[in-house]
């Protein structure tokens, strides 16, 4: 056995023992000495699941019963390398799987996009990941053509791994119609005053899915952000080029490893595991008054290098303004609502020139 074959055995192992794929991705940050499977019985009802490590932070569960299963799910977080929450409650669902406690009956890849940057506790390393999908990896965006750094290069295998995982359950051509979802889970930067909310990427004129908010009620999420461009965002990606229910869901504020109260997360992690397992979701009919729904008005990109915002850094996202109100200055320009009642979301004016710096929603309903 050679050296390679023996540190992708010895992975392997300590997979299997301790179930802890966090600790293996956030040991090996770009990549890992090789790709490994293995299987797995649960430990009560004897079902078999195929476990596939693709790559540092990316693993594929597959119940070996694939006629009962009619959904690909994708999971991810750690696009953004300080949003703990997510990444604790994906390593949680990882670690019960492996380790034969939690039944997997549908086929789910588990994503933790962007393991440098958990390593040091910071958004990204060189570059908003968020905004390399949809081929933004490969654009100019201020820097020069092409993939110049890491995050650009790791952006790109995050499609691809998507694509693959999709189009292999396609491929599978099971009686089922399969089902394609992508939840990518964030926190925001700031606290806001819906704790918990989602952006619903653009659908070009395709209807929103109410079955899909009942689902995000269910994981006690119920401020939705409708999204009426496309963006370069991971969740835009999935819907657009895969057709998939997808979301960008942000479960709260930014908080360093061991300092976020789990119990808030306890809806979003039981109806995950749910989904997982094929249990019934339990979700409540739907119901306009459960929500507070939301379309984005402006979109603000820093444009000159003197950007700054004109309210203060505790200001809660979806605080609304009088119209008129000066938002931001970029350099000699008065950035102001237009509307009574505009509000902010996604504050930040440490972004690179021509990036976004600051979106403004409305309120408004859906057919």
């Amino acid at each position: 056995m050679d050296k390679l074959q023996s540190i992708v055995q010895k992975q392997q192992q300590t997979l299997q023992s301790t179930g802890d794929f966090l600790a293996l991705t956030r040991a090996n940050e770009w990549s890992i000495a090789g790709s490994f499977s293995f299987q797995v019985q649960h430990q009560t009802n004897k079902s078999i699941t195929k476990v596939t490590v693709l790559d540092t932070g990316l693993i594929v569960f597959e119940p070996t019963e694939l006629k009962k299963s009619n959904k690909d799910i994708v999971l991810s977080s750690a696009v953004h390398g300080n949003e703990t929450a997510p990444i604790e409650i994906c390593a949680e669902l990882i670690q019960k799987l492996i380790l034969g406690e939690l039944t997997c009956s549908e086929r789910v890849l588990f994503i933790f996009g962007n393991p440098a940057s958990i390593n040091i506790s910071e958004r990204f390393i060189e570059e908003n990941m968020n905004r390399l999908f949809s081929g933004g990896h490969s654009k100019d965006q201020g820097n020069g053509e092409g993939l110049i750094n890491k995050e650009r290069h790791r952006a790109l295998l995050l499609e691809n791994t998507v694509r693959d995982f999709f189009e292999q359950g396609q491929a599978l051509n099971l009686e089922n119609e399969r089902e394609r979802c992508h939840y990518d889970l964030h926190t925001a930067i700031r606290g806001s005053k819906n704790d918990k909310f989602a952006v619903y990427p653009f659908r070009h004129g395709k209807p929103w899915k109410k079955s899909q908010l009942q689902f995000m009620h269910a994981c006690g999420v119920n401020t939705i952000l409708l999204s009426h461009s496309p963006t370069t965002t991971f969740s835009y990606f999935s819907s657009n080029e895969f057709n998939a229910d997808a979301f960008t869901v942000e479960l709260g504020k930014v908080m360093p490893f061991g300092e976020n109260d789990m119990a808030k997360f306890s809806k979003v992690k039981d109806t995950l595991t749910r989904l997982i397992s094929g249990q019934d979701l339990c979700l409540k009919n739907y119901d306009e008054n459960d929500f507070s729904i939301y379309e984005i008005y402006q979109t603000i990109n820093r444009q000159g290098e003197n950007f700054s915002l004109n309210f203060s850094d505790d200001v809660e996202n979806f605080t609304d303004f009088p119209k008129g109100t000066v938002l931001a200055l970029d350099d000699d320009k008065e950035i102001k609502t237009d509307v009574e009642g505009e509000a902010i979301i996604f504050p930040n004016a440490n972004v690179a020139v021509g990036q976004r710096a600051l979106l403004t929603v409305i309120p408004t309903t859906i057919e």
